[in-house]
């Protein structure tokens, strides 16, 4: 028979006492060595399975082939970039407009002008009976009324085409006309476009009465296709104000051209670091706004001069090369112009043969013979 436990046999305390022991054993608080030696063997197990894990766990296979990787980053376009024609930052759709060329006449019954203060370089050389004529270029600026416009003649012809520029003249000479279809000059003359381009106004009497603003101009312009202008820029700088105490060379500039009449002189503004042009002997300020023209940069194209065999007309050399002078920042540079061909851009070199870099801004440039332009500090 199976016996039953009694509640009163004797209980063993031994085993009681053994559970005590490893109790206390686990209670114990281990030593350095312990630690050490844990420690040990706890590194080693994880180098272990590091080493393992690089030298023995499966490499993935190489796609084939090897996918290229392109980024769809693409930088945001800039808010402003130098204008082609005069280094002036203005929005990178300004920037490419097109550069328009308008033959400004000065003759004393012309004065005073409209839109030249506007212009971003102005060409500026006799025509006839030593009356000077100018060629002002336009990019970004846009001015509401220019004139009175007159007719073409050879040298700004091929000054203009450098440029690439649509040229609204009033007509022009034989030869003139001639050389604005050989070199595929972007025609805009008020001969053939008439009131298209430009108006007679009743506040002057012909042929000082011929003018035109650029919402006309665009408009023919877009109409015709003449919507760019690839050339090369001249290189620009930001102006340098001269430092206090620093002597200066050329503050005082003359231009003997023609006679009083249409001799030209300036005066540098430290201010402004620009140069007021006086005409005549007066002021030369602008019919509309009555600012005086203060271009950033005064420059002396010298060259040969002659009358054409009609005893009238003049005749400027524009290719080549020959003497520059460049006046800005109240001092004055000298180096060389050169211009390749009819159709290439004018080039201004240092002494060193390297660009010559010129102020951001109007630059109002002469041609003049040698020997013809004073200047003092």
């Amino acid at each position: 028979m199976e016996q039953k436990p009694t509640f009163n046999q004797p209980i063993d305390v031994t085993k009681k006492q053994k559970f005590t022991k490893l109790k206390a054993f686990l209670h114990k608080r281990p030593t350095k060595k312990h630690f050490a030696i844990f420690a040990g063997i706890s590194a080693g197990v994880l180098i272990a399975g590091i080493v393992g894990v690089k030298f023995l766990w499966p490499k993935p296979a190489e796609p084939n082939p090897v996918p290229e990787v392109v980024s769809s980053y693409t930088p945001p376009a800039p808010t402003t970039v130098a204008s082609p024609l005069t280094g002036v930052m203005v929005a990178p759709d300004i920037a490419k407009r097109p550069v328009t060329g308008i033959m400004v006449e000065n003759s004393i019954d012309a004065r005073p002008q409209s839109g030249l203060t506007d212009a971003g370089i102005v060409f500026e050389a006799i025509a006839e009976g030593g009356i000077t004529r100018f060629l002002g270029l336009f990019q970004e600026s846009r001015p509401g009324n220019v004139g009175p416009i007159r007719s073409a003649r050879p040298y700004y012809v091929e000054w203009l085409r450098g440029y690439d520029a649509s040229y609204l003249h009033s007509g022009g000479s034989s030869e003139a006309l001639a050389l604005i279809r050989s070199l595929g000059v972007k025609d805009l003359d008020h001969g053939n476009y008439g009131e298209r381009i430009a108006k007679r106004v009743s506040s002057r009497y012909a042929p000082h009465n011929v003018y035109s603003n650029f919402d006309t101009i665009d408009a023919l312009n877009s109409e015709l296709g003449y919507m760019s202008s690839e050339f090369t820029p001249f290189t620009r700088k930001e102006p340098t104000k001269p430092a206090e105490g620093v002597a200066l060379t050329a503050t005082k500039i003359a231009f003997s051209i023609s006679g009083a009449n249409y001799n030209t002189s300036y005066t540098y503004d430290a201010t402004t670091n620009s140069y007021a042009r006086v005409l005549a002997g007066r002021p030369h300020t602008d019919q509309d706004s009555g600012k005086q023209i203060s271009p950033s940069v005064v420059i002396a194209l010298v060259t040969e001069y002659s009358l054409h065999p009609d005893g009238v007309h003049s005749v400027y050399r524009t290719t080549g090369t020959g003497e520059v002078l460049v006046f800005q920042d109240g001092n004055v540079a000298t180096g060389t112009w050169k211009k390749s061909s009819a159709k290439d851009s004018l080039v201004l070199l240092s002494t060193d043969g390297k660009p010559l870099a010129l102020n951001v801004g109007q630059a109002w440039i002469t041609a003049i013979q040698g020997g013809r332009v004073t200047y003092a500090p």
